[in-house]
């Protein structure tokens, strides 16, 4: 299970946005994080202590030897959770229903941008996916689609070649399983 300072950290609109950005980018300086993220270095400095106060990310050594800098990196990659875990704590339950709703509000920010955005001269070739079913499963089934979906995400994710001189662009996939009426 999640420590709760965990999922609530990460789920603060610019703390997701720095959590993204060192998801992609890797090992970076707070200046940098700052510019691309349209932020006040002291705002993101603020931001990436919480977050390593709640083991989200960690300070990395300036790889010039400069200490006078600030360089942060993600001390772990990737969330799995359910509010359930949190239904023993009615704080932490509480927190964690606050904590699905930005992300939910996140995830469908982020469709609805692309959608927006998907004549953009810097998308051609992409094309988004849309993916649902509808079927019956037990609570044990529905868990076994979350973890093999899980899996195939991550299988996925580990299989792109970095190096290899293709031109790619970020891509956010999301999926939920959840119980449903007709």
């Amino acid at each position: 299970m999640e420590d709760i300072s965990a999922v609530t950290a990460v789920h603060h609109p610019l703390r997701r946005r720095i959590y993204d950005y060192l998801l992609l980018y890797g090992t970076s300086q707070v200046t940098t994080l700052a510019r691309a993220l349209e932020s006040q270095v002291g705002s993101i400095s603020h931001h990436l202590r919480m977050l390593e106060r709640a083991g989200v990310v960690e300070r990395a050594a300036d790889p010039s030897g400069d200490r006078r800098t600030s360089w942060w990196a993600l001390a772990r990659r990737g969330f799995t959770w359910s509010v359930d875990d949190y239904l023993d704590t009615p704080a932490d339950a509480l927190l964690a229903r606050e904590a699905q709703r930005q992300g939910i509000r996140m995830q469908i920010e982020r469709l609805q941008r692309w959608h927006r955005h998907r004549d953009d001269p810097a998308y051609v070739g992409y094309d988004g996916s849309n993916t649902e079913t509808t079927a019956w499963a037990s609570p044990d089934e529905l868990r076994d689609l979350s973890e093999r979906l899980l899996h195939t995400m991550r299988e996925w994710r580990e299989a792109i070649d970095l190096d290899d001189g293709t031109e790619r662009r970020p891509v956010f996939a999301f999926a939920h399983a959840f119980p449903t009426e007709p």
